[in-house]
């Protein structure tokens, strides 16, 4: 396969022709003049033969050395030669392989169609990457990641092969593995809240007609009383075995399990015995389980509905049957309860309280913006704000939005919650850039639904061109807990697309349970918001004070500014001034206002006219 001596050179040629003449021609001077030509074309042929061997040895050790397959293949791609590497993955030597076609390799798991392209493709362009399926020598199948060139000659006619490949059952192993982490429950193996949602979506879609979904949601009573007293680890064991006798009765349904101590159940159906199917049930559902030689006896709460007669959308069967589970707990818990439409106009604070968000959000005159300002510790200067969303309810009065916060995204109504909050963020820096309030980053609140959804980009996009903003104008703030949800999936590419666009991004409660340096480094941030759980006993905390400093330290060393929340004395804001913080954010400072009251404050104040003057000043 390695090319021969070049003949292409003078001195060589000049040798062949000289080398008649050392013997032919009666001139004695003339012979020495050939032979020295000859010598000269003889030492030009040798060193052209050291250059093909040393180019030999080193393409041998190069190909011995690199840890990707390499074959090298002729134009009816029979094997010329392999490296170590392919041995290694594929288990056969070199001379089991030479001369053999390296279609006999392939995995029976790519269609005619698949190899008609890669060869169109490979003829065509030369070159041809991706995936292929090929089984090893002691017959298991394997898939790699391929790499071939076709290696052409001066004509442009295909004379070899050259392959490259790489194992990648390792890599496709941790993407099954993702995979099964997102979307089981690592406890039990069922699908978790998030696969429930894609499967009840997808039975839904293929009812036909005449059938219905039934679907209930077992939330086990006392599971607590369990853990506390047989350990949790009697606990968990439960938890399984009840994951398996529910999962055999209901053998062809849909079963998983939400979290804690909540299963749901899916059954597609032809028959009209709901009520039937759920004492059914609780009946083979409540027998003893047998427990480290204990009999249990376990109590069920179930809530249940019935598709499509309670609802179409799985966002609307989750959310009902949560308000039937929740109803039937409080009939005194081992209860039972379908939903039905009154259930949502029951006197349940709870429900009520979801209710009246809906109806805020759709009259938006409830909802409120307030803004809280961040400030140089030192100097008081101001350097930015965050909007923050209020709830004036006409009944009840401010709402907290710890209080309906985590309802809207129990209930699916984050999303539009998120979405409202990023409309009117950017109609408020609108209307004060046409005025002379101090133009600065306004830091919104992302959720996680917004990201998880995937519409975030376009919603900012679309509020930036209808207000005529820049992405320097709104900052985005994302917990921690959201960037390693593995639902909103790899946000590296996604944050530095926006980063890319001129969005500010800050990452919000930092430190407050989901800590991981790593995606600092990985991931485009500008700022760290230091929750306030680290600031409330500074500066006389000692472990408090040297967490502070360590976050400073470390952000000065990563280029990011840090944010300290919650500063609420001159106490803490000379520590943070000492440490070297340059943003904070509290009641020290200011406490989150309304945009009228922000404007009192920070406008300009005009000077009095003259005649206004002329008539303060009295006679």
């Amino acid at each position: 396969m390695w090319l021969p001596v070049s003949l292409n050179r003078p001195l060589i040629w000049a040798a062949l022709i000289a080398l008649p003449a050392c013997i032919w021609i009666p001139d004695a001077s003339l012979r020495m003049v050939a032979a020295t030509v000859v010598t000269f074309g003889l030492w030009d042929a040798w060193r052209q033969v050291r250059k093909q061997r040393l180019w030999m040895r080193l393409s041998q050790d190069a190909m011995g050395i690199a840890n990707d397959a390499m074959v090298m293949s002729d134009v009816e791609n029979r094997v010329i030669a392999v490296n170590p590497a392919f041995t290694e993955i594929t288990g056969y030597e070199s001379h089991e392989m030479v001369g053999r076609k390296l279609e006999t390799l392939a995995a029976p798991r790519h269609d005619k169609t698949f190899y008609q392209h890669f060869w169109s493709t490979l003829k065509s362009t030369g070159r041809w990457e991706g995936e292929m399926w090929n089984r090893r020598k002691h017959g298991d199948e394997y898939p790699e990641w391929l790499k071939v060139r076709a290696v052409t000659d001066k004509r442009g006619k295909i004379t070899h092969y050259i392959s490259l490949f790489t194992d990648i059952s390792a890599q496709k192993a941790r993407e099954r593995d993702l995979r099964r982490i997102g979307y089981e429950d690592p406890l039990t193996g069922l699908p978790n809240r998030r696969r429930l949602h894609d499967l009840m979506e997808s039975r839904l879609r293929q009812l036909r007609a005449g059938e219905s979904l039934d679907i209930a949601l077992v939330d086990i009573d006392g599971l607590k009383s369990v853990n506390d007293s047989m350990g949790v680890e009697q606990g968990d064991r439960l938890l399984a075995r009840f994951a398996q006798r529910l999962t055999s009765h209901m053998a062809g349904s849909v079963v998983g399990r939400l979290g804690g101590d909540e299963f749901m159940v899916i059954r597609t159906t032809t028959y009209d015995d709901h009520d039937k199917w759920i004492a059914n049930l609780r009946d083979h559902m409540s027998s003893p389980f047998e427990i480290n030689e204990q009999s249990l006896r376990l109590g069920l709460t179930v809530g249940s509905c019935r598709a499509p007669e309670d609802g179409h959308d799985s966002g609307v069967l989750f959310q009902r049957l949560e308000s039937a589970l929740y109803n039937a707990k409080r009939l005194g818990r081992n209860h039972s309860l379908r939903f039905r439409p009154a259930l949502d106009k029951q006197d349940n604070p709870q429900l009520a309280l979801v209710s009246d968000l809906r109806a805020a959000l759709v009259s938006g005159d409830q909802l409120e913006l307030y803004f809280q300002t961040q400030h140089h510790p030192g100097t008081g200067e101001l350097v930015g704000m965050e909007a923050l969303l209020r709830w004036q309810h006409p009944r009840d009065g401010m709402i907290s939005p710890g209080e309906f916060i985590p309802l809207a995204e129990r209930h699916g109504l984050m999303a539009e919650l998120g979405s409202w909050v990023i409309e009117k963020a950017c109609a408020q820096q609108a209307h004060w850039a046409n005025t002379e309030m101090p133009m600065l980053t306004m830091w919104v609140n992302i959720s996680a639904l917004q990201l998880f959804h995937g519409d975030l980009e376009s919603l900012l996009a679309t509020c930036l061109k209808r207000y005529r903003l820049t992405p320097a104008h709104i900052g985005l703030e994302l917990t921690e807990s959201v960037l390693l949800d593995e639902r909103a999936g790899d946000m590296g590419p996604r944050l530095k697309a926006l980063r890319a666009q001129g969005y500010a991004i800050a990452i919000d409660d930092f430190g407050t349970g989901y800590s991981s340096l790593g995606y600092l480094k990985r991931l485009p941030v500008d700022k760290i918001k230091l929750d306030r759980a680290f600031i409330r006993e500074l500066p006389g905390d000692q472990a408090d004070a040297a967490i502070v400093r360590a976050v400073l330290s470390m952000a000065e060393g990563l280029s990011l500014e840090v944010v300290a929340e919650g500063v609420e004395t001159k106490e803490q804001c000379d520590f943070l001034v000492k440490a070297g913080c340059h943003i904070v954010q509290g009641f020290y400072f200011a406490r989150p206002i309304p945009a009228r009251e922000l404007e009192q404050r920070w406008l300009p104040k005009q000077p009095p006219t003259r005649s206004n003057a002329m008539a303060n000043a009295g006679p």
